[in-house]
């Protein structure tokens, strides 16, 4: 009996030793959660913009003014599914004037602050935009004449609508560059009006332009 019960000791601590010997197989741990943020356009954007605007000016003696741009942005998206819409609104200035010599003078045409404000609706392909826009646009003007002694100038705000599309592409989140044209006709103007070398003229502008904005 003795031996029966050193036998069944020593088969214990065997067992056991032998258990210790064996790998352990302890459950990895989980990995660190992850947090991706999925891309959208919608939400409050701001940036810079930079073009070319072109003067149509019809049914007058003013030269047509071409004209540099350089302005800020600001606007709103909402996204539902595919489809973008939104409002956005820009203000820049325009750097360049026309000037135009006849028998007895000289006028001069400028174009100095432009703004619009406008609807946009697109089309998104994951990071691309394609939209149209529309909506309001005006633009300060100065017509200036000088002719046989007499020197005429008169400041006006001349507003009409706005048209036009463009594309425009996310590189990260929060930074995308657009390219867009947009096509202004504006009211018509008289300028001096009752006075000698009296000006009126029908007018539109065309409007070529890069942008970079920040998506907040």
């Amino acid at each position: 009996m003795k031996t029966m019960i050193l036998a069944m000791a020593l088969a214990g601590v065997a067992t056991g030793a032998l258990a210790a010997d064996l790998p352990t197989h302890k459950t990895a741990p989980a990995p660190a959660a992850s947090y991706y943020k999925p891309f959208t356009w919608g939400g409050l954007y701001g940036g810079i913009n930079g073009g070319f605007a072109r003067g149509s000016l019809s049914s007058t003696n003013f030269a047509s003014p071409n004209t540099g741009l350089l302005g800020g942005t600001i606007g709103y998206n909402w996204q539902m599914g595919q489809i973008v819409f939104g409002g956005e609104a820009d203000l820049g200035y325009a750097f360049g004037k026309a000037s135009n010599s006849f028998a007895s003078g000289v006028n001069t045409y400028k174009l100095g602050w432009l703004t619009t404000e406008r609807l946009r609706l697109g089309y998104a392909m994951d990071r691309a935009l394609f939209y149209v826009t529309g909506g309001y646009a005006g633009v300060s003007t100065r017509g200036t004449v000088n002719a046989l002694g007499n020197s005429y100038a008169q400041d006006s705000w001349r507003s009409g609508g706005v048209v036009g599309g463009g594309i425009e592409y996310a590189f990260t989140n929060n930074i995308s560059a657009k390219a867009e044209y947009l096509w202004a006709p504006l009211q018509d103007k008289t300028y001096w009006a009752g006075k000698a070398y009296s000006e009126s003229d029908r007018m539109s502008l065309s409007i070529a332009r890069v942008g970079l904005n920040y998506k907040f």
